[in-house]
């Protein structure tokens, strides 16, 4: 039976005595809409596929009783919320208790006293409606905040991106030169996440963090003069001193984008860290700290490799790239002095990989060639 209003709250009677179902419903039916069920059997498949905003149930019914439909209920998400009333003639504590121990919302003995049954219906489906308010709310904000926190990766990667590409526009690096080295570094915290030296550090947001910062390794370097930074072959000691001060110029600069704001976003410390420190070596021979072995962060050894790797590999305006194997065997000897070793390590099981980044994002003849207009173009000047 259904008796219906668009306006009122839906109650879903499951009993299988049909005089049950009769008097509930002639009780109830002037202020909720009913639906009744004379078998607890079919109760999930209708209250998941038209959800009544309160259930009362039976408890001794034959195919399958109410505490089990109540369980039921209680283990599907989607029909969790629905309050439950049991409505019964068992009238032991232990039923009771059973009852409620499964979720129920009440549990109501018969003889029903009618004025005492509406009023309770009456005061659940107002503890349902503030839940469902309450549920409806949280989703917003939940959409809200996931929204704002991909509004913010959004301008993260467009402000990674501008800034790398200031120090791209006036070297001799191509865009593609980024998109390697970001995938090498992707790859190399990949291999390196189940590392008992590494894991604690690599989880997959800190992975993604270094992809999306491995572009800026080199910003510093916008503040390098022109006829060093763009000067093809071998620096003289005092150009490469001058060079050496790329580190510290992006360091400098990330320092200021980051202001005074000590709580400040972690891909910062993950990008200054890369920008400052990606020229360190192991055995401290680097630049411009200094730093030994462990005290050199992680994301710069990452970085270190992935950027001499694409150096030796890459072909230049002034220069051939030479091959993937003479390329690993100066990796390989750097292990331990340049290198960490368990990096080198891994570079080594990513052999195919850094080969198959290599091939995908190789630079055109086009893009050399644009590059080797503005070096003449500065030559000349």
């Amino acid at each position: 039976m259904e008796l219906f209003s668009p306006v009122k709250p839906t109650i879903l009677i499951v009993d299988d005595t049909p005089a049950n179902l009769s008097m509930l419903a002639s009780l109830m039916y002037r202020s909720y809409t009913i639906k009744a069920l004379n078998h607890g059997a079919k109760v999930m498949a209708l209250a998941a596929l038209d959800q009544p905003d309160l259930i009362m149930l039976d408890v001794v019914m034959p195919d399958l009783d109410g505490y089990e439909v109540c369980r039921q209920l209680k283990a599907d998400p989607h029909t969790a919320h629905i309050p439950v009333i049991f409505l019964t003639s068992k009238s032991d504590i232990d039923d009771e208790a059973m009852g409620m121990s499964l979720g129920a919302v009440d549990y109501i003995t018969r003889p029903i006293i009618p004025q005492i049954l509406l009023s309770r219906v009456r005061a659940h489906l107002l503890d349902a409606s503030y839940a469902r308010t309450m549920r409806v709310n949280n989703e917003y904000l939940e959409f809200e905040v996931a929204k704002r926190a991909r509004d913010m990766a959004a301008l993260q990667q467009v402000t990674i991106l501008a800034l790398a590409s200031l120090a791209e526009v006036r070297d001799l690096e191509t865009g593609n030169h980024l998109r390697r080295t970001q995938n090498y570094i992707r790859a190399m915290g990949r291999q390196l996440s189940d590392h008992p030296r590494f894991s604690s550090y690599l989880t997959p947001q800190v992975i993604d963090m270094l992809f999306q910062c491995a572009p800026l390794h080199d910003i510093g370097k916008v503040g390098i003069p022109d006829r060093i930074l763009l000067k093809p072959g071998r620096y003289e000691p005092h150009e490469f001193e001058i060079m050496k001060t790329h580190p510290q110029l992006g360091y400098e600069a990330l320092m200021h984008a980051q202001g005074t704001n000590v709580a400040s976003f972690e891909f910062i410390q993950v990008a200054k860290e890369i920008v400052y420190c990606h020229h360190e070596k192991w055995d401290g021979s680097g630049y411009p700290q200094g730093l030994v072995g462990e005290a050199i962060p992680i994301p710069a050894r990452l970085m270190a490799l992935a950027d001499v790797y694409d150096a030796l590999i890459s072909r230049r305006v002034y220069k051939l790239g030479m091959g993937h194997a003479q390329a690993s065997a100066i990796i390989v000897d750097g292990r331990g002095k340049h290198f960490d070793p368990d990096v080198v390590d891994a570079f080594l099981v990513l052999a195919d990989e850094f080969q198959a980044i290599a091939e995908r994002y190789a630079d055109s003849d086009e893009e050399l060639q644009k590059k080797a207009v503005r070096l003449a173009t500065v030559i000349g000047n």
